[in-house]
Order: C-alpha cells, then sequence, then structure tokens
C-alpha cells in the first residue's frame, strides 16, 4: 500500500513464540512452498514458509488458500497478527499473504516495486525474525535496518530491495492485511 512514508515504525511486538517457532523448523519446511521463488526473479534467492496466500487471480474475489506452513506457524503467529492489526488497523479486514521469508546468507532481492492490485489495497507488515548488521533494506533510495522485537509496515509501491552481506540468513514473517473499507471501495469491473 502507498503510505506516506517509506516504512512505518510499529513499534514493539512480542515476536519470541513465532521467532522460536520458526527457527525450530526443519530444512525441508523452507522447501515446501517454491511458488514465489519460481514465479518471481527477485525472490529466487529466498526461500519461505507459506502460511496463507493468494495469486491475486479475479482480484478482488481471489481465493485465499492455506498453504503448508498454516500446520506449521498458525499456533504462535495468529495471535502476533491479530495484536498488530488490533493495534494499528481497522478490524474486519482480511489477510490474503501470511509467510515466513528467508533471504539467505550473501542472497540479495533486486529493486522493485510490488505491482499486482492486491499490494497497492494491503498493509504490507514486516516482522523481522532474525537480521544482522549487514543486511541493507533499501526502500526508495534509502536504507532501513529494521529490529527484531519491531514491526513494520513497508510501502511496497515504492522501488525496494534487501541485500544480505551477513554470515547469517535474514528471516522476516511478512504479512498482507487488506482493509474491509478498502476492498469495499474496489469498484466491481476490476473484478472482472
Amino acid at each position: 500500500m502507498d503510505i506516506d512514508t517509506a516504512l512505518l515504525e510499529l513499534g514493539d511486538v512480542d515476536s519470541k513464540p513465532l521467532q522460536d517457532l520458526i527457527l525450530s523448523q526443519e530444512e525441508l519446511a523452507w522447501h515446501e512452498d517454491t511458488f514465489r521463488q519460481q514465479q518471481y526473479d527477485v525472490h529466487s534467492e529466498t526461500q519461505s514458509i507459506v502460511m496463507v496466500f493468494t495469486h491475486g487471480d479475479n482480484w478482488p474475489n481471489s481465493e485465499i488458500r492455506r498453504e503448508p506452513g498454516w500446520d506449521r506457524l498458525a499456533k504462535a503467529a495468529i495471535p502476533l497478527m491479530e495484536a498488530i492489526v488490533e493495534k494499528h488497523y481497522p478490524s474486519g479486514g482480511t489477510i490474503i499473504r501470511a509467510m515466513a521469508a528467508k533471504l539467505v546468507s550473501g542472497g540479495k532481492i533486486t529493486p522493485h516495486c510490488d505491482k499486482h492490485p492486491s499490494f497497492s489495497a494491503a498493509h504490507r507488515i514486516h516482522v523481522p525474525i532474525t537480521t544482522n548488521p549487514r543486511v541493507r533494506f533499501m526502500i526508495d533510495g534509502r536504507p532501513h535496518q529494521l529490529q527484531v522485537g519491531q514491526a513494520y509496515e513497508v510501502n511496497n509501491q515504492k522501488i525496494h530491495s534487501v541485500v544480505n552481506k551477513g554470515a547469517e540468513d535474514r528471516i522476516t514473517f511478512i504479512f498482507d492485511y487488506v482493509p474491509s473499507s478498502v476492498l469495499d471501495k474496489i469498484p466491481d469491473s476490476a473484478a472482472q
């Protein structure tokens, strides 16, 4: 969503239960769903554990599906997402994507802007799970250091990229929340 700033700090969150759960996952979990890596070149150096996803076909009446990561992460992710939404956004909306995303050590996500109309309708929330001082998250030409224990909204309509020059992988929990008021404003013709 195009918000008034490149990055909005949402403040402290209790991400420890989700962090512990994500970090306890077997390596296999990171390779169960490779759709994003195959579909989007910018994510070719990432891995993900996907909980909820929509391809965005027939937007805004897109199918939202539970993916393999639902059973792995839901018990810790749902309370965290609900707490963030309750504190910062209007209730009654829909989470259309939720996943743990790993940028491997030495990996990069090249500069891009999220183009599908669903991205402009959704608040894109990032909750860092792991990071290191050598991760550079660029948004609109400026570097940002996201911290574990915090939540952020990223303006995904601005050019953004990530480089991980550190020795450790960088893991972020990401979810897209669409308020019901936004869906109500989308013309019926957009669904055809």
